[in-house]
């Protein structure tokens, strides 16, 4: 059995600051149990964590706190690269913070066009607040900023076109799949009509392959990767969440991931060294390495795949040499898998529901 190391040279952290959120998510119900104000991770918590290549701050929505900027500033000695992830709607919060913090990134969360967005995120206006908060920071000259997507069956068909306004734009695109856990408070996710969601992905695919920009070719492969997963097939790579990453929630939990319920420790009790070398961290290891979950998101992927370039550098070559292989865009159905069967596997069934691995396994 693969053993999940300590990896005393951590590459990612995915930072949550808190679970209130002014978002009302189909797909996300964190904002049915805020956290305390009180009760949140603050400086003090911070200034423990070792340094860390890449971090992403989340939430919830983390500018609904008044002192992000404060922990902006602790972090930023500590890591090369943060992005704030954010629904975009407090435009003014948003831009005053990145104009204290230019160094910083952000992604915008959109699910779709004004429609789908809207209701979707159940905020009233919420693409138009998106948009002039991707406006704002482009005119203030914010480098690393772009939007991103959470694909379900209500947004599949504005996945292209959301593609096309990020490159008229010129900011960055990322995409994501509707996954089940306790950080998303769902257990009822899923795809009842995955060839639809599957076919619009493999467009998405062969645009990013025909970009100039190897980033795109390797974000081709990531989205490859989700089209296995809303498949049901194993992950293309294995994954190493509690060992070279790991999530910190607004309560100081160090957990490995935001879909295992388990915690190697507490900052609010402990310093990272002591919570990272732990009996109990290790068991996490462990629990990660036999875990049989699917989970396919960028946190617990991108790191594998710098990994495992020669992975996926032999699958970009053979998907721009072999059109073969792009049957998706000519309308020939699944590739490996017929879709009479895709559509048995899944068709009105839930996503896995990702447990707590001490019952039985985690992601």
């Amino acid at each position: 059995m693969r053993t999940t190391t300590r990896g005393d040279r951590i590459r990612f952290a995915s930072i949550v600051v808190t679970y209130r959120c002014n978002a009302r998510c189909h797909m996300c119900h964190t904002w049915q149990s805020p956290s305390n104000p009180a009760d949140e991770i603050g400086v003090r918590e911070l200034a423990k964590l070792p340094c860390i290549p890449t971090v992403n701050v989340t939430g919830g929505e983390p500018f609904l706190r008044d002192d992000l900027g404060d922990l902006l500033d602790v972090l930023r000695p500590k890591t090369r690269r943060l992005v704030v992830s954010t629904n975009g709607y407090l435009t003014d919060r948003i831009v005053a913070t990145a104009r204290r913090h230019p160094w910083i990134g952000i992604r915008v969360s959109i699910e779709g066009l004004p429609k789908a967005n809207d209701e979707l995120r159940g905020l009233p206006d919420g693409f138009d607040h998106g948009l002039r908060t991707l406006l704002a920071l482009r005119r203030l000259g914010l480098r690393d900023i772009g939007f991103g997507i959470t694909l379900s069956d209500r947004n599949v068909a504005d996945l292209l076109d959301l593609h096309t306004l990020s490159q008229a734009m010129g900011i960055e695109f990322a995409t994501a799949a509707v996954h089940n856990g306790y950080y998303f408070h769902k257990t009822d996710n899923r795809f009842d009509h995955p060839e639809a969601a599957i076919a619009a992905l493999e467009k998405l695919i062969d645009a990013l392959l025909r970009s100039r920009r190897p980033k795109d070719w390797f974000r081709a492969y990531f989205n490859h990767g989700l089209t296995e997963y809303i498949r049901g097939n194993p992950r293309l790579l294995p994954c190493a969440m509690g060992g070279e990453s790991f999530f910190l929630d607004p309560y100081g939990d160090v957990r490995p991931c935001n879909v295992m319920e388990r915690s190697m420790g507490n900052l609010k009790h402990d310093d990272f060294r002591t919570i990272w070398r732990s009996p109990e961290a290790d068991d996490i290891r462990r629990a990660v390495a036999a875990c049989g979950q699917r989970c396919w998101m960028i946190g617990s992927a991108a790191e594998p795949i710098k990994r495992n370039l020669p992975a996926a550098v032999r699958w970009i070559v053979r998907r721009k040499a072999c059109p073969g292989e792009r049957r998706w865009a000519e309308g020939q159905g699944f590739p490996l898998l017929g879709a009479s069967r895709m559509a048995q596997r899944h068709s009105g069934r839930p996503l896995p529901q990702i447990e707590d691995v001490r019952g039985k396994q985690g992601s």
